[in-house]
């Protein structure tokens, strides 16, 4: 199976909410939903808690704005389609884990755990008020071919993910600078990498790439082909585990497992961590920092994974209420209308005035701090 499916119920929290955290839940607090993938012949997939937001009773998916039930609805309409989908006990105890035929990993898992995005980020366009640019460290460091052994992580010490006691991973940059970030997210497939590379060479793009292991160790010349273009190579664990409920020294390995695989491959040190399905708690943000990662979520969700068609795709992205400067778009390779969208959506987003860049130029490497919207904020000297 294609992670554009598997990331259907998108960001979620393991369901068991301890009553010190029930009650947090009427402060601005975060805490996400835990949906339950059931077999393809049972056609259910439930929503198990509601998404709390302070200020906003609506139940919706902060990083799309699409509500709880509709993405409920996408999974069911998931399941029908694809019969080779099979449930498998959850390790964990989580609230529900799958196995797809085509993942080809004993351990690849689907289900809930993680928590959804801060709502507040219809503003992200003109966000004005920071006094810092964003910037890509070392000039030319995103897309460095093979031979990059010096991770381009920063100083930790400098490094605030803290919001009133939740670590948040990076959602959007604040930013004066007309930029937004393009990625990809790669687990089940190549059948388009080869296409997609070619149009983003044609428009002379870079991009970031997030990568499973299964995929790097399926698609090994596809990993050097992507780097030897000039991408990003990032890291998206090892196994597609829900990270948030695995031990910490699991979540260690599901990091450094593939990290070790494309350091042997490529000789890149990737620095870039994106959690199998936005599935998140304070602990993975400790774990990915010690590791050395910046931990990487989206704003603007092409939500290519719904097989809508081309022209929702190109829509659902420029005409998204969180487009603006310092976005995170997240698209997936072998969606079935992504590359067909691709050159159209380039275009339109140059049209619109924007710098497509790689996540590795957009974010800052130290020196800043999270709002609760999950914006990352360069400090003020």
């Amino acid at each position: 199976m294609r992670e554009k499916q598997m990331t259907a119920t998108g960001k979620t929290k393991s369901d068991n909410v301890s009553a010190d955290i029930a009650e947090k839940r009427l402060s601005a607090e975060i805490y996400g939903t835990a949906v339950k993938r059931l077999p393809a012949k049972m056609l259910a997939a439930a929503v198990l808690t509601a998404l709390l937001l302070s200020g906003c009773g609506s139940q919706e998916d902060a990083g799309t704005g699409e509500s709880i039930e509709a993405k409920a609805d996408a999974e069911e309409g998931f399941l029908v389609q694809n019969p080779e989908w099979e449930p498998i006990e959850a390790e964990n105890g989580g609230a529900g884990a799958g196995q797809s035929k085509e993942a080809g990993g004993e351990n690849a898992q689907s289900g809930a755990g993680g928590e959804a995005m801060p709502e507040d980020m219809a503003d992200s366009g003109e966000n004005g008020g920071a006094e810092g640019k964003a910037q890509s460290g070392t000039e030319g460091e995103a897309g460095e071919t093979e031979g990059q052994t010096k991770s381009l992580f920063g100083d930790a010490a400098t490094m605030n993910n803290d919001v009133n006691g939740r670590e948040l991973p990076i959602y959007c940059v604040d930013t004066e600078e007309k930029k937004v970030a393009l990625s990809f997210d790669a687990g089940w497939g190549n059948e388009d990498t080869a296409e997609l590379l070619e149009i983003l060479k044609n428009h002379n793009l870079k991009v970031t790439f997030f990568m499973t292991g299964d995929w790097v160790s399926n698609y090994p010349d596809d990993v050097k082909a992507i780097l030897q273009a000039g991408h990003d190579l990032g890291n998206h664990s090892e196994n597609h585990k829900n990270m948030s409920q695995i031990s910490d020294e699991d979540k260690k390995q599901e990091l450094m497992k593939v990290h070790d695989k494309v350091k042997e491959l490529t000789g890149y040190e990737m620095f870039l961590f994106r959690p199998p399905y936005g599935d998140y708690d304070n602990a993975v943000i400790d774990v990915a920092k010690d590791c050395k990662y910046y931990t990487i979520q989206w704003d603007v969700d092409s939500l290519d994974w719904q097989n809508k068609g081309v022209d929702s795709v190109i829509t659902t992205v420029t005409e998204h209420k969180n487009l603006g400067n310092g976005s995170i778009i997240l698209c997936h390779n072998g969606a079935e209308y992504t590359a067909q969208a691709l050159d159209t959506l380039i275009t339109r987003l140059q049209d619109m005035g924007y710098e497509i860049v790689p996540v590795s130029e957009i974010i800052y490497k130290e020196d800043f701090h999270m709002n609760f919207a999950g914006r990352q904020i360069k400090n003020e000297d």
